[in-house]
């Protein structure tokens, strides 16, 4: 391995390692909200209250040396300025001065998204996919690195408005926390008996720097040419299987490709396999297509999560992986 591969795979491990020593039992979906984090992309979860997302949120902020967090609470008033900022008069300098919203963070929890006005949520598009807010005319770059991470609850949908194609299909990933077992959850209870909450002594392990070197380094893992033409058309059988209406689209291609590089850069690994794709196929993928009404009705039926791995077994079935051997150049 290279030194800067070396360095990423530590920044990584370290980062991995203090979000697990107060997120109790849930190392694969916090290694795969690092996942985004390595890609520039953000997550949504989709899960119900009380299971941590805004302790995972603050603790990554925290991981980070000097980053800023910020909690967006979404309801039906809440205004697009109230997310991005605005332009107010100042009686001292007889000027508009900008005053940034909680957008402009290092880590933005956007907590039950879909209680926002869809202009609201249309207000976050520009900074989820470009990294920048556009207000009375003056473009404004984010602070990076840059991360949103938005909560919705499947329980509850009155007085609700459901994200759009569009904007589902800016999240990187799709997933959920889950209630904790046992015994995670018992220990938890211990956790707590603490006169601080865990994160009162969450201390940084990481500098913006190097999470932007590990950004980097994930571009450097290797692809092979016959699995990059395997992820392409995995996320082009969406297009061509029985219960999707709608297929997914070529940002989730792109999406799919890099998440598998950040994947495999967590794993240690500087070349990625098919297994990574198989893992990483619903929470990048699920979530851009539009499923049939009978496929839904079937879910409802059967439990989503048993209808999403028919879903997926349907893709890999009309394009099987291919056989590379160790996903690596001879």
């Amino acid at each position: 391995m290279s030194g800067s591969t070396d360095a990423a795979i530590d920044v990584a491990s370290r980062f991995l390692e203090n979000l697990e020593s107060v997120i109790r039992g849930k190392h694969e979906e916090i290694k795969l909200v690092l996942a985004a984090l390595a890609c520039k992309g953000h997550v949504l979860f989709e899960d119900v209250p009380g299971t941590a997302k805004t302790v995972l949120a603050r603790a990554i902020a925290r991981s980070v040396e000097g980053a800023k967090h910020a909690r967006i609470q979404c309801t039906p008033d809440l205004q697009p300025t109230d997310v991005t900022g605005l332009s107010v008069y100042n009686q001292h300098t007889r000027d508009f001065e900008f005053r940034p919203g909680p957008i402009f963070a290092n880590t933005v929890l956007v907590d039950e998204i879909n209680r926002a006005m869809p202009k609201t949520q249309s207000a976050l598009l520009e900074a989820m996919a470009e990294q920048q807010v556009t207000v009375d005319g003056v473009t404004r770059p984010l602070i990076q690195p840059f991360m949103l991470l938005a909560t919705e609850n499947p329980v509850e949908y009155e007085g609700t408005f459901p994200l759009p194609e569009a904007q589902l299909d800016r999240f990187f990933v799709k997933t959920a926390l889950g209630y904790p077992s046992l015994e995670d959850e018992f220990q938890i209870v211990l956790d707590q008996q603490a006169e601080h909450h865990p994160l009162a002594g969450l201390g940084s392990v990481v500098s913006t720097a190097e999470v932007t070197q590990l950004q980097d380094a994930v571009r450097a893992v290797y692809v092979d040419e016959l699995l990059r033409r395997w992820i392409v058309e995995l996320v082009r059988s969406t297009r061509e299987v029985e219960m999707c209406a709608i297929g997914a689209s070529v940002r989730g291609t792109l999406a799919l490709e890099r998440a598998a590089r950040a994947w495999a850069l967590l794993d240690g690994r500087e070349f990625v396999v098919s297994d990574d794709v198989e893992h990483l196929f619903l929470p990048v993928i699920a979530h851009r297509v539009g499923f049939r009404p009978a496929f839904r009705a079937q879910a409802r039926r059967t439990g989503w999560e048993d209808a999403l791995t028919d879903f997926r077994d349907a893709c890999l079935r009309l394009v099987p992986a291919p056989e590379v051997r160790r996903g690596q150049p001879a």
